[in-house]
């Protein structure tokens, strides 16, 4: 088999429960087959044919003829002195990408990337600076999950899923929503949609429509409580000003005591002061929502600062005094450029 035939095989990692089906349906195969199928992916971590024992030794030979099982491969896991894990991976078509491994108080957190680069242009972004290469496939954002969990020696126990990592998740559609159905399915990663959390730079019609389509956490990166100092900051808000943002925000669904949240990177002399603060919590009046602040995280080159300690706790309790849920999201893996805003999936450093 060719090189140029084999690219052009599907990957079984990219279909969904259903599109699994009507696959194995299309050979004169049983639906339940695409179950046994996506256990063998999702759920004991096979990455080739021959691992699939539950299947017989025809079906399997002819399901390598006509399909692939391909996942990225770890370049490299570098270790921050407070425990969190970032690794670069490689995709099938060379590019690099990063994900990282959180330690919490009794779970670990991984945050995804969705995008190879990003398009968003966030000036307080380092991913940023990398530009736009191309979107994930379903395969390459579960496979993030797939390959540091059966492969990386040592890989924590993952109880959260956070899609923060490289990307705009909601650009990219289609696919992070394939990619959701199959890290929740039954018959997938199983995960609860409560462990779940899509990240987003504040687009509107998308949040709207994801609020329909699926239900799983969702943070909208804020940043700023006037359009002029977020525009400045995030490009996309000139298309989406924080009035039509916060529209969709109100009607984004959670169920339960469940809160949207909003995450505010403080930025000395930009956004951190008291009166931003009082601001803040006056724009956010009437929202069901909890505040993720965020001490800007500085790189080499980076334009802006981060504020004081004083003037972070300052900032804080301004909005517990407004009453609204408030937390300081630590700042993990800041030596190893793992931090919120840091990664590039640059492999030069190797």
């Amino acid at each position: 088999m060719t090189g140029r035939a084999e690219h052009s095989l599907p990957n079984l990692l990219d279909f969904t429960q259903e599109e699994l089906q009507d696959f194995i349906s299309a050979l004169g195969k049983e639906k339940f087959r695409a179950q046994q199928i996506m256990k063998c992916l999702y759920q004991s971590g096979s990455k080739s044919f021959d691992e699939m024992t539950t299947l017989s030794r025809d079906f399997r030979l002819r399901l390598s003829e006509i399909a692939l099982i391909n996942r990225p491969h770890i370049v490299k896991v570098q270790t921050s002195a407070d425990g969190t894990k970032k690794a670069l991976l490689r995709l099938q078509d060379g590019l690099f990408i990063e994900s990282v491994l959180i330690p919490g108080k009794n779970n670990w957190t991984i945050c995804v990337s969705t995008q190879a680069g990003c398009a968003m242009d966030c000036k307080f972004c380092l991913t940023a600076r990398q530009g736009f290469k191309r979107n994930l496939n379903p395969s390459e954002i579960t496979g993030q999950i797939l390959t540091l969990k059966n492969e990386m020696p040592g890989c924590p126990e993952i109880k959260n899923i956070v899609m923060m990592g490289m990307g705009e998740p909601l650009t990219n559609y289609d696919n992070v929503v394939k990619a959701i159905k199959n890290i929740t399915g039954d018959f997938g990663m199983g995960f609860s949609n409560r462990k779940v959390t899509v990240s987003t730079c504040g687009l509107a019609p998308q949040i709207i429509r994801l609020g329909k389509d699926i239900c799983i956490n969702l943070a909208v990166s804020l940043n700023a409580h006037d359009n002029d100092t977020r525009s400045r900051l995030m490009p996309v808000n000139k298309k989406y000003p924080l009035e039509i943002l916060l529209e969709a925000c109100k009607q984004y669904p959670m169920p339960g005591r469940r809160l949207l949240t909003f995450e505010y990177i403080l930025i000395e002399g930009v956004n951190a002061s008291v009166k931003d603060a009082k601001k803040l919590a006056a724009l956010l009046k009437g929202q069901r929502c909890k505040l993720n602040l965020i001490i800007f995280n500085e790189y080499p080159g980076s334009p802006f600062k981060s504020p004081s300690p004083k003037a972070v706790q300052t900032f804080q309790q301004t909005l517990i005094d407004s009453h609204y849920t408030t937390m300081l999201r630590a700042s993990k893996g800041s030596d190893i450029l793992a931090a919120c805003g840091q990664l590039s999936g640059s492999h030069e450093r190797l």
